[in-house]
């Protein structure tokens, strides 16, 4: 919930910002901005909740802490792809896949009832998925819608 809060906090920021500057109303900017932003915001979380993202893995997955590190240093980078206007296009498709692969694993934590911020199996359970799954589908659908008009000028 805190990725999505964050996510349309930071939007709603940057347009705010974009119409006191221009005037007018930069939902793209805003849009792949407030997405760059909670980006950064889960980022952080791969590196200060490591021991936690790891138990979110299946454990047949070898070098689960490279590969949470990994994904912290990949949301990074998609973050900064959404900001620059050359590389928006790749990002956010690249970022659409993202969110497909790491959907298992969601799936898996909320299955083991993992709180990935205590590191331990006492968190929500199966029942967040019911949280998760349409917020994960928020997400592709916010990165597609602002991160795809790179075609109209943008």
């Amino acid at each position: 919930m805190k990725p999505l809060f964050v996510l349309l906090v930071a939007s709603v920021i940057v347009l705010l910002i974009t119409h006191a500057i221009s005037g007018g109303w930069d939902y793209v900017i805003a849009g792949n901005l407030g997405m760059a932003a909670m980006l950064v915001f889960t980022s952080l979380g791969h590196f200060i909740y490591s021991q936690g993202m790891m138990l979110m893995l299946p454990t047949f997955i070898p070098g689960k802490k490279m590969l949470v590190y990994a994904t912290g240093v990949i949301e990074a980078l998609f973050a900064i792809g959404l900001c620059v206007p050359s590389t928006r296009r790749l990002s956010a498709d690249l970022l659409i896949l993202f969110f497909l692969l790491i959907l298992p694993a969601n799936i898996n934590a909320a299955y083991k009832g993992v709180d990935y911020q205590t590191a331990t199996y006492e968190g929500r359970g199966i029942n967040y998925l019911w949280l998760r799954i349409p917020m994960q589908i928020f997400f592709i659908v916010w990165a597609a819608y602002f991160g795809l008009i790179v075609e109209n000028g943008y």
